[in-house]
């Protein structure tokens, strides 16, 4: 009775668990590129009463006997699939149609950061000096443009391998970003020679990971690269299997209301069936003791 009860205490415990995990996802079910999570459990150690045995003297054998002593928390896995799409109108928002995280960090322009942190919420917004920042103050750090003469008094542009901040001049007009990653604006300084031209001031770039799910949670829609997701491969959109970056648009939770809602009520019956057991082997203890009288 008393393995009984605290294989109950147990499955308590991890059915709390499962419902705080699925309390969070349908908390977030609006958070701009949420990625949902999924619990999953694996039994606890079981005690062993007989051993198993082989066919022999006239007998087929028999299996072993053991009983199971509770469960226990296997994973909490993070859900990677990508969200829908949701149209909002801004330049500066923009979905990753695909793989591929953006790069952002913390930073004192000019100095380049080299600590980054990955997000798939590209709700980006510029600062006093415009530079591309993300809703929490992070800069987007993506690659520099290489402008080449096209012949006929302008520029054609193309990314470098140099990381640098993405920068748009206050007073530009006609900002938009490109499904290659490239940001650019119309020029309306006067004083530059790129005068009402349109210019590319970098290019967004992207980050592959061979274990997405691996990537640590940071809060703030960040995540943090870890031994499990390996080192970032980072390009930009388009080029070594990473997605196009779509302006326009922002990426929605992937959370699932229904499957949520299932688990939701898979872990409360989980937890009260628990708790039922517990319930029974207090009453079975009771006539235990009952029988002194």
């Amino acid at each position: 009775m008393m393995r009984g009860m605290f294989s109950a205490i147990s499955g308590l415990k991890v059915n709390q668990t499962m419902l705080d995990v699925t309390a969070n996802d349908l908390a977030n079910v609006n958070t701009v590129a949420y990625k949902s999570s999924r619990t999953t459990f694996q039994d606890s150690l079981a005690q062993l009463q007989r051993g198993a045995a082989g066919p022999g003297n006239g007998t087929g054998g028999s299996n072993a006997l053991q009983i199971g002593l509770g469960v226990k928390l296997g994973s909490v896995d993070n859900i990677m699939t990508e969200g829908a799409p949701q149209t909002t109108g801004s330049p500066l928002d923009v979905y990753i149609e695909g793989s591929g995280w953006f790069r952002v960090a913390n930073g004192t322009p000019p100095a380049v950061p080299t600590a980054f942190q990955w997000t798939r919420a590209g709700n980006f917004t510029t600062n006093s000096q415009g530079h591309l920042i993300t809703s929490t103050g992070q800069y987007v750090v993506g690659r520099g443009a290489t402008a080449t003469p096209d012949g006929r008094g302008g520029f054609t542009y193309a990314p470098n391998a140099t990381d640098s901040y993405i920068q748009i001049p206050p007073g530009s007009t006609d900002v938009s970003i490109s499904p290659d990653g490239g940001v650019s604006y119309v020029d309306r300084n006067r004083a530059s020679p790129t005068f009402e031209r349109r210019v590319t001031a970098g290019y967004i770039a992207l980050g592959k990971f061979a274990n997405e799910a691996g990537l640590q949670r940071n809060g703030g829609s960040t995540w943090s690269e870890s031994a499990a997701s390996g080192a970032a491969t980072v390009d930009t959109p388009g080029v070594g299997g990473n997605g196009r970056t779509l302006a326009g648009m922002l990426e929605m939770s992937n959370v699932d209301l229904a499957t949520q809602f299932t688990t939701m009520i898979t872990a409360q019956r989980g937890f009260q069936a628990n708790s039922r057991v517990i319930s029974t082997s207090d009453e079975m203890l009771q006539d235990l003791v009952n029988l002194k009288r």
